[in-house]
């Protein structure tokens, strides 16, 4: 109280008007957890009562008047529950939403994005190319993604040249129109999408749900309890704007779920669609074993990307320098008129 130079009857404002102009949740927060427990409530009024009943009792000290008269406000502790939560509420459920629209995103991308399914085409074309004398190994219709990152590591026979740099320089120079302008698109989940996608874990998200819903019953639990014993003069506005609340935090709730729900889903799918194996020891694949792979390869092939984007505006300055060149030329060429001097020309000037 010293400290935030607040006045008692700031806090109840605060408390039984929802009001955080003067009292921040932050300070709400630090009150609801130096409340007095049970235990102290009782000595604090047991020493009330027994005092009362002396002349020379010892009153009490500052801080034990401060929880006398914090345990006074109606409701105090069941009221402070509710809108602490109501603060964390929306964040707490932001946060998942983010990460799994994100991974959904990703998921969405590795499946049916044109330009994966464009490079994946290339890395099996030119797979096929270079193994064209094995029968076996020549004629694949597909390949196990643990290749993708090992395709740095295959260099050309003068080794001045990667097969995944030429594969990058391949797809710039024959797939993308806007190659070597500002407008060129990354064709791949960016990297840092798919290296945090590889740190997600289902039951993480599952667990952060199912602990939101178990926190938003028992704010329900305790608007019900502080709605049943609060005065007329003291029910609102915490009841309506509690109740509006409470309705809408169950809707936003069970739509996470789902979205959480057809995540999974996507993501089962997407290693189907990749024929991704568990690895030893696991039920099922996991994010990290699937994206992990994808992450390291996205890297490399990013960071030749930018590099033959590079390249490529270097060469369509220097076209269009030559091309102004040229017509610079041009326009400064230009035919002087030939002057007649021959025996008719003179014989003309003379007439």
């Amino acid at each position: 109280m010293s400290s935030l130079h607040l006045d008692m009857k700031d806090i109840q404002h605060a408390v039984l008007n929802l009001d955080h102009a003067v009292v921040d949740l932050e300070t709400l927060q630090a009150l609801f957890e130096n409340r007095a427990q049970k235990e102290e409530m009782d000595q604090i009024e047991r020493h009330v009562k027994s005092s009362a009943k002396k002349e020379n009792a010892k009153p009490l000290d500052k801080p034990e008047q401060f929880l006398l008269q914090l345990a006074g406000i109606p409701q105090f502790s069941g009221r402070v529950f509710c809108i602490l939560f109501q603060s964390t509420f929306t964040e707490c459920i932001s946060n998942v939403q983010r990460k799994v629209q994100m991974l959904q995103r990703v998921c969405t991308s590795l499946q049916s994005g044109k330009g994966v399914l464009q490079v994946l085409g290339l890395v099996l074309a030119f797979g096929n190319y270079m193994n064209g004398g094995n029968r076996s190994r020549g004629q694949a219709d597909g390949f196990t993604l643990d290749i993708l990152p090992k395709l740095k590591d295959v260099k050309s026979s003068d080794n001045s040249q990667s097969l995944l740099s030429y594969i990058v320089s391949y797809y710039l120079r024959h797939f993308d129109e806007d190659a070597g302008r500002e407008t060129c698109v990354y064709p791949l989940p960016e990297p840092q999408d798919l290296f945090q996608a590889s740190q997600m874990k289902f039951d993480d998200f599952q667990r952060d749900l199912r602990k939101l819903r178990k926190d938003l019953n028992a704010c329900s639990s305790e608007t019900e309890k502080v709605c049943a014993v609060s005065s007329e003069e003291h029910l609102q506005p915490f009841k309506d704007k509690m109740e509006q609340f409470l309705t809408q935090a169950r809707t936003e709730l069970e739509e996470q779920e789902k979205q959480l729900a057809d995540t999974q889903k996507c993501f089962v799918e997407l290693t189907l669609f990749f024929s991704v194996k568990p690895k030893a020891g696991e039920k099922e694949v996991s994010p990290n074993t699937l994206f992990s792979v994808w992450h390291e390869f996205s890297s490399d092939f990013k960071e030749l990307w930018k590099r033959e984007n590079k390249l490529l505006l270097k060469e369509r300055l220097k076209a269009a320098e030559e091309t102004i060149k040229q017509a610079r030329e041009k326009s400064a060429y230009s035919v002087k008129p030939k002057h007649a001097s021959g025996m008719k020309a003179k014989l003309g000037q003379k007439m």
